[in-house]
């Protein structure tokens, strides 16, 4: 298999970020000194603000620290798709005691996620929609109505983020969500059942005014 990545950094806490990162998104990489000879077959280098003059590299990614490990796999996984920009993201939320999250940009699933509170779903979307230029990138969050959670999670939506972002809500209705006593596998259907929420064409929500969300 060819490896497109390259992770080329000495500085252990900014390794283990980027490395955690691109192993929850199953992006193989392979680990350099800065100053190494960077083999043909990649793509992008991840390194850091002191280093990145180390690197001999048509394509350098810099994580300094402050951004956040999520927007620097974002951007790694666009670049190995040979885009500048998506055109579409479209982001689709099964609600329950476990939140599913399915992030598609251009018709590719690009991440999943769990979470457990409307707080950390929220804080989740707001990492993966950061960087986006809304003059270019459509957004839409997708969200399913198979349980009352869904009201409060789509007007913590509406209040929070910006304006461009399109809301709609997703019936479920014939989804067949079993409910299992295994955590793991209960996870995964959510994501599957996200995915799917994403896919499916959901009824507009009205998104309110600036003044309206303040009142």
């Amino acid at each position: 298999m060819t490896v497109e990545v390259a992770v080329a950094t000495v500085q252990g806490k900014a390794y283990f970020l980027i490395v955690n990162k691109l192993k929850e998104r199953d992006i193989p990489f392979l680990s350099l000194v800065p100053g190494e000879t960077v083999p043909t077959d990649v793509k992008v280098v991840i390194t850091t603000e002191q280093e990145k003059h180390l690197i001999r590299h048509e394509r350098i990614l810099v994580y300094d620290g402050e951004t956040a490990p999520d927007t620097a796999a974002n951007e790694i996984r666009k670049i190995l798709q040979g885009k500048e920009a998506y055109e579409k993201i479209v982001i689709g939320i099964d609600p329950g005691e476990v939140f599913g999250l399915a992030f598609i940009a251009d018709g590719k699933v690009n991440e999943t996620a769990n979470c457990f509170s409307v707080h950390e779903a929220l804080t989740k979307v707001k990492g993966v929609i950061r960087e986006v230029d809304f003059a270019v990138t459509a957004v839409t969050i997708k969200v399913g109505n198979g349980v009352p959670t869904y009201k409060e999670l789509i007007e913590a939506f509406d209040v929070a983020l910006p304006m461009e972002v399109a809301l709609e809500v997703v019936s479920e209705a014939g989804t067949n969500r079993p409910l299992k006593n295994n955590k793991h596998r209960r996870g995964l259907r959510d994501i599957a059942s996200a995915i799917r929420i994403a896919g499916r064409a959901g009824h507009i929500y009205p998104r309110r005014k600036p003044d309206e969300a303040s009142d």
